[in-house]
């Protein structure tokens, strides 16, 4: 049996179930196997960054690693900013590099490259497969490495020859096992929280899902701490009867006057706050002078089981979290403010709302939290062009549930490629096109920094009016139906309409 087909057969015995990909020549061995191997659907981005991204969106959804197939190095480096953003989601990914045959190698062909170096920064296991008997068993170290709980990346670099030797299907080894509660943070947590007169809760990761959503209120009625959950979350279940929480403020003045009180901070699958960029006059950490933090669990750990530990050594009892009310539908001119009111009016029970909106997305959050249950997913790395293959890969991973991409138009224009992906799999995702026609957040840094007047060359690269983006066009160029709405009833309409289709829609809004 060639090694690529028996390598993919073992991606099937472990239940790896997609492969996001855009292959070349080096990959057209595990081409042929997708074909000859049934299990695994196949998925194909226009571009290797909507690829990552998408099994980034799939990972968040299903804790499952799907798989993506990329091209030798410069492929893979054109997916490297969305696996940036997965490696700070722990999201569970397996990438296949396709690279020379290994005496090829030495001739220094044009698109040689060294992949193990690009691959590192953004994986916690790379390995370059050495020969065919092998390839089915590395493939599935790559699984298990992933596949634990929190997720990782692992990357395997398949070289052709490798691919087309001899090979077998390999056994399916153990999964990476997750991390155990650690006692001693628990009581050591207990004690602070018992101690401290002003105590917060930082969560993150696995803590923002229900089971630690819940402990933490628990923990919370029992102490008065405060919760707080990480600025930008992998995913994030809200809405219903879960208990609400606020996020740590992105700009650093805000998140330090928001936790200036707290003389104790417990961190829950959180890391220490720090400024997501380096301002003069304002510290890196955010942390409280004098403020004691205690790590109750790592990103790498299961965070949930942490905090449900940590209530029971509280003694503290759960308490039923009242729903919050709807926002109603909006009337009237269309703003950041009428579009988060209109989305949490409308959305559907079990939505997932990817959110890459930026400055126009901002209210949403905070109207939201009487919305019906929903998964909240943010832009964990900070590296824009997520938005779109992530709600593409949401989809993929769920497809009976509606998804919703919150979408700012700079952003969005980095990896819109994901439409057509969107298009030829027939997904659900409705797109919330939010056009003000500007790196917004880059003017309000600008202003932030003192300069009240941009120069003509600040002015040129902020702004994106010359020419304007069309995005009606552009979507339906990539077979997705859109409209464009500037008043807020035009938008209760057309989600109306959105949620009511099967498909992708694309809903441009004009808020320049």
């Amino acid at each position: 049996m060639q090694a690529s087909e028996a390598s993919i057969r073992t991606a099937v015995q472990a239940g790896i179930e997609v492969c996001f990909a855009n292959p070349g020549t080096t990959e057209l061995a595990w081409v042929q196997a997708l074909d000859s191997v049934p299990g695994i659907r196949a998925v194909l981005g226009l571009f290797e960054g909507v690829c990552t991204g998408a099994a980034d969106g799939y990972g968040r959804m299903t804790d499952r690693p799907a798989l993506t197939l990329l091209h030798l190095g410069p492929g893979f480096a054109n997916g490297i900013a969305n696996l940036h953003n997965a490696r700070r989601a722990r999201s569970p990914i397996v990438n296949i590099i396709g690279d020379h045959a290994s005496w090829h190698l030495a001739a220094d062909a044009p698109l040689t490259s060294d992949i193990a170096s690009l691959a590192h920064p953004v994986s916690s296991w790379v390995r370059s497969n050495q020969s065919a008997k092998d390839l089915a068993s590395d493939l599935a170290a790559a699984w298990a490495e992933a596949a634990g709980m929190p997720g990782r990346i692992a990357t395997l670099i398949s070289p052709t020859d490798g691919q087309l030797g001899e090979g077998e299907p390999a056994r399916i080894p153990e999964r990476r096992s997750t991390a155990v509660v650690d006692h001693d943070a628990v009581s050591a947590a207990s004690r602070a929280l018992r101690g401290g007169r002003h105590p917060l809760l930082l969560l993150g990761g696995l803590a923002l899902r229900d089971a630690g959503l819940r402990a933490a209120a628990r923990i919370a009625g029992s102490t008065g701490a405060r919760i707080v959950g990480e600025t930008f979350p992998a995913r994030l279940e809200r809405g219903g009867d879960l208990p609400s929480i606020e996020r740590l403020p992105y700009f650093p003045d805000q998140a330090i006057e928001a936790i200036a009180k707290h003389d104790v901070i417990v961190l829950a699958g959180a890391v220490s706050p720090v400024s997501f960029f380096g301002y003069e006059g304002i510290p890196s950490s955010l942390v409280p002078p004098g403020a004691e933090v205690v790590t109750l669990s790592s990103p790498e750990a299961d965070a949930s089981a942490a905090l449900e530990s940590l209530a029971d050594e509280l003694g503290a009892r759960a308490s039923e979290a009242a729903a919050a009310s709807r926002p109603d539908a909006p009337i009237g001119p269309l703003n950041p403010g009428s579009l988060g009111q209109a989305l949490a009016a409308a959305q559907p029970e079990g939505a997932i709302v990817v959110d890459e909106g930026a400055t126009s997305g901002m209210p949403y959050f905070l109207a939201a939290a009487g919305a019906p249950r929903h998964s909240y997913l943010g832009l964990t790395g900070g590296a824009i062009g997520q938005g779109l293959p992530c709600a593409t890969g949401a989809a993929i991973g769920c497809p009976d549930r509606q998804v919703i991409a919150l979408q700012a138009d700079g952003s969005g224009a980095y990896t819109l490629q994901a439409l057509w992906t969107q298009a030829r799999e027939g997904l659900n995702v409705v797109t919330l096109l939010c056009s003000n026609r500007a790196y917004r957040i880059l003017q309000v840094e600008l202003g932030r920094a003192g300069v009240a007047e941009p120069g003509p060359i600040a002015r040129s690269l902020t702004d994106l009016s010359n020419p304007t983006l069309d995005w009606v066009e552009l979507a339906e160029g990539f077979g997705v139906p859109a409209c464009r709405v500037d008043t807020a009833d035009d938008l209760n309409r057309q989600l109306e309409i959105g949620f009511a289709e099967s498909g992708p829609r694309l809903i441009e809004l004009d808020l320049a």
